[in-house]
């Protein structure tokens, strides 16, 4: 594929970036996330979205539309060979995250699959998931852990999900990541809309949502919830994952920067908010008590989306059939960013002057290797998605630290405001740069105190 190749139109490249951002992250670990910490949580998520997320993607999005490179070579150009490093470190860190993330993809496939088949049982034999459910409570659970451990079906559908990945690669901007998204992202808002609404109209849904937005302020005394927080509005919104780069690096000459990275910002966040509407009420509304659904949210458990929404539609009319449209939208939103994240590993290669056959080839051995052991171990799993969010704020501190030293005015009024209608304030992103610099050396700092003992 040319590197002069661009997208159609501005909507091509929102919805990318849309694509791009929401996805599993909003719909599987925001939930989850929110749940395990409420409120307390939510507020440092909509806050760091402001002073973490929006300047990042700003500088992001501006590098790539500039230099149109990888990101190893834009941050050559932007911040000088001895600082190149950095761009290896960010995509080190995102194909890190790709090689899990593209697990998620797998189990909603898998999901979508068991829906299909609970949606036949209905039709045909008359029985449906609830009358499931009567027989064996724990049959949910039971179908998760053996979806999530030790499943050879798991992985060969990882493997299948990465082969597809690469073909629609291997097609192009237009035809392959602009394409897709067009249908991915408008059905995926309607459908979290439709679920949110089911969700709050159950008995009791209505208390989730008290949860979800109750603020604990003992919870900020905990460096955890911090980086919980700055890392799910970095992994959301793609922020320091080096994405945003790669996506604009297809631009047009004449892209709006600013709005464009506000419109992909807030309906990252949006789809977000619409997730937990649609989780955190439902598991109110189907727990024994108040005190068992609490329980279950702190628990943090990886399958709250996958065993959850199953419960909820089949309480409701129509439910089985709902359960194969959500669980085929989270399938479409999970593919949607993975996508961008073959293509990064794509445009980091494409200089070693290998034919096309054998970048794509390489492209599916090193994340069938890289990503066997999360799609075989959920405890492998879980690991990397902890360390991997922690990987992020390192790669956003990098980025914050390139822009900087090019100077944070001179970068904004050449990159950011040259084809922007919509300007931000200078003394604004000047600000949120030297914060983020100062806050992610911080937590880090914090976090590792907190994280070692003599007796660990």
């Amino acid at each position: 594929m040319s590197k002069q190749e661009e997208f159609s139109s501005r909507w091509g490249i929102i919805l990318a970036s849309l694509g791009m951002a929401i996805g599993a992250g909003n719909l599987w670990r925001f939930p989850r996330l929110a749940g395990q910490y409420g409120g307390s949580f939510i507020a440092l998520w909509i806050l760091f979205l402001f002073v973490w997320s929006i300047p990042l993607l700003l500088a992001e999005f501006s590098i790539g539309k500039k230099f149109k490179k990888g990101v190893i070579g834009s941050f050559g150009q932007l911040a000088g060979p001895k600082l190149s490093w950095m761009g290896f470190f960010i995509t080190i860190c995102t194909l890190g995250i790709a090689f899990y993330y593209s697990v998620v993809t797998a189990w909603s496939i898998e999901y979508l699959g068991a829906s299909i088949a609970n949606l036949y049982e209905s039709l045909v034999n008359d029985v449906s998931l609830l009358d499931r459910l009567a027989e064996n409570p724990s049959y949910l659970e039971s179908q998760w852990d053996g979806f999530a451990n030790e499943s050879w079906l798991t992985v060969s559908i990882y493997i299948a999900v990465v082969i597809v990945g690469v073909m629609v690669i291997s097609r192009g901007v237009r035809k392959g990541l602009e394409a897709a998204n067009r249908i991915l992202i408008p059905s995926l808002f309607v459908l979290l809309v439709i679920v949110a609404i089911a969700a709050l109209s159950m008995d009791n849904g209505i208390k989730g949502l008290d949860y979800m937005f109750a603020v604990r302020w003992s919870d900020f005394q905990n460096p955890t919830i911090w980086i919980e927080a700055l890392s799910q509005s970095a992994w959301s919104t793609g922020a320091g994952w080096g994405l945003m780069i790669t996506i604009s690096s297809y631009s047009r000459s004449k892209e709006d920067v600013t709005l464009n990275t506000f419109i992909g910002a807030f309906g990252n966040n949006t789809a977000s908010i619409l997730a937990g509407v649609a989780i955190l009420p439902a598991v109110f509304a189907l727990a024994a008590s108040e005190q068992e659904a609490i329980s279950h949210l702190q628990s943090g458990s990886q399958a709250l989306t996958f065993t959850i929404i199953p419960k909820l539609f089949a309480t409701i009319p129509g439910g089985a059939f709902m359960t194969v449209l959500f669980f085929l939208a989270l399938t479409l939103a999970a593919f949607s960013s993975f996508l961008p994240m073959l293509e990064l590993f794509k445009t980091n290669i494409i200089n070693l002057e290998l034919s096309k056959g054998v970048v794509l080839g390489l492209m599916v051995v090193v994340f069938v290797v890289f990503g066997y052991p999360s799609a075989y171990s959920l405890d492998f799993f879980t690991n990397q998605d902890w360390v991997w969010g922690l990987g992020l704020i390192v790669s956003g501190l990098f980025i914050a630290i390139a822009t900087a030293i090019y100077g944070p005015i001179k970068f904004k009024a050449e990159l950011i405001d040259q084809d922007s209608d919509f300007k931000l304030s200078d003394k604004y992103f000047q600000f949120a740069l030297y914060i983020n610099i100062a806050m992610a050396i911080f937590l880090i700092y914090w976090w590792m105190s907190q994280g070692y003992s003599s007796d660990p």
